[in-house]
């Protein structure tokens, strides 16, 4: 199983590499390694729209600067845009701008990214979790932002609880796990964001190695455990 691999982001080729020497000794990889090199790029997300998943509107770029943000937010229509890394984790890099705090003409990404519009659901009601074994639902998660900040992730202050997802979502997180071109993970996180239209968008599949929150999933060890002892049966 994959473990500590938290910073390939930095590192993409040299994790890959590993990768696929692990790959060329015969090892049985958790998650595949055709699927983490489908996921290490957040192009992915392209796909899971194309196969029916909603995703949050996105444009990807080669690298941006302010010209590339003023268009977004006009393409958008819409007074607040975030940057992203499309290789990327954890928040690490993210940039969120509005026309009235704009980056400066010399400002650039300087790396392949994405920009997509500012939900303010996230701040409101926060971001969701759901977490999968063996394409079965395990738990849902609820991750708020700290007070003035818009980041989820606790090294942003950001912080969890539990959440039972109402069936219309789930069925939204469910269809999300459907779309994946794979039908061999151990496990997926999938996190997702309320659009303004009152439907839940994705706006990550993590498969390499995702924090599953066993502090709100009861019995996901036991669940793991099995799905594991079942892999090498």
């Amino acid at each position: 199983m994959l473990g500590t691999a938290w910073d390939y982001q930095d590192h993409l080729e040299e994790f890959l590499d590993k990768l696929a020497a692990v790959e060329a000794r015969g090892t049985l990889v958790c998650n595949p390694p055709t699927v983490v090199r489908w996921n290490a790029e957040k192009r992915y997300l392209c796909e899971l729209e194309q196969r029916g998943a909603s995703i949050v509107p996105t444009l990807w770029h080669g690298d941006a600067g302010r010209a590339e943000v003023l268009s977004a937010m006009d393409q958008f229509d819409t007074n607040r845009v975030v940057v992203k890394r499309q290789v990327g984790a954890g928040g690490l890099g993210q940039q969120s701008f509005t026309r009235a705090a704009l980056p400066d003409g010399e400002w650039r990404m300087d790396r392949p990214c994405m920009i997509q519009p500012f939900l303010p659901s996230v701040v409101e009601e926060g971001e969701y979790t759901f977490v999968f074994i063996e394409g079965v639902f395990s738990h849902g998660v609820l991750k708020r932002a700290a007070k003035g900040e818009y980041r989820i992730q606790s090294l942003f202050g950001g912080y969890e609880s539990d959440y039972a997802p109402e069936q219309a979502d789930l069925a939204r997180a469910q269809a999300v796990v459907n779309a994946l071109p794979f039908d061999d993970l151990l496990y997926c996180r999938i996190d997702m964001a309320r659009l303004p239209s009152g439907q839940l968008a994705v706006m990550e599949a993590e498969a390499i190695e995702p924090y599953l929150y066993p502090e709100q999933g009861s019995g996901l060890g036991k669940r793991l455990a099995a799905a594991i002892l079942n892999r090498l049966n």
